[in-house]
């Protein structure tokens, strides 16, 4: 979700809830300790330079069980990044505390804000030889088969 459609979510909410992936929510007394931009430069395994640009929102809850954050709230948090850091309608991630800080995806179902789980993913899945047949195989079927992430196999 770009920020933008965050922004318009904001307009027509009264509360600003998020559901983890599991259908629980983050605590309604929850507090946005950071909006920032994150920039991501690296190479994949097949040698691509890549840049990847996001708006990074943190959330973190204390023991300050009467906090709630209002949507007008995180409008003008949200409006002070812009401006001071020149933050942009890139896509929005989500960073929230688990067994370690966990980062989400997020989407609106016309309530709420649904944190999707992130999933990591092969870049240059042509140089490893990963085809969208082989990614559905069945883990049994690939018995005997050797990986292309061995000692000079070109991959990682």
């Amino acid at each position: 979700m770009k920020l933008s459609e965050i922004k318009n979510a904001l307009l027509q909410v009264e509360s600003v809830n998020f559901k983890l992936p599991d259908g629980s929510y983050v605590p309604e007394h929850f507090h946005i300790t950071e909006v920032g931009s994150i920039t991501k430069h690296f190479i994949d395994c097949g040698g691509v330079i890549r840049k990847e640009k996001n708006v990074n929102f943190q959330l973190w809850e204390a023991n300050d069980f009467n906090h709630r954050l209002k949507p007008q709230k995180l409008l003008s948090i949200i409006k002070l990044s812009e401006e001071k850091l020149g933050i942009e309608n890139d896509e929005v991630e989500v960073e929230y505390q688990s067994e370690t800080i966990g980062k989400y995806d997020i989407t609106f179902d016309g309530k709420d804000f649904l944190l999707l789980a992130k999933q990591t993913n092969c870049l240059s899945q042509d140089k490893c030889g990963i085809s969208a047949e082989k990614l559905k195989k069945p883990l049994a079927e690939l018995h005997g088969q050797t990986s292309c992430c061995t000692p000079g196999g070109g991959c990682c």
